[in-house]
């Protein structure tokens, strides 16, 4: 599996924090466990946030380098151009 990219991560971290805040705002929790669930929550959510993220940027990439050049791009084979000089 490919490495994460630096905003892959980025977006992942962010989604833990704010995951976190929000669920500590809404749900008042004091108890060191159910602070200790929710926070576990939302770096799963995280994790799962940037695991989807790297799928969805592998699914864009063309399957070949050459695939994604313009056929007005791609150079005429050598035969073709001795026959123009």
């Amino acid at each position: 599996m490919p490495r994460p990219t630096l905003a892959q991560l980025s977006i992942g971290t962010l989604i833990v924090v704010a995951t976190t805040v929000a669920l500590l705002a809404v749900s008042g929790a004091t108890a060191v466990f159910a602070v200790a669930v929710l926070v576990a929550f939302a770096v799963t959510l995280g994790t799962l946030a940037t695991a989807l993220l790297m799928t969805a940027s592998r699914r864009r990439r063309p399957a070949h380098p050459a695939a994604a050049q313009r056929p007005a791009d791609r150079q005429p084979p050598a035969p073709a151009l001795a026959r123009q000089r």
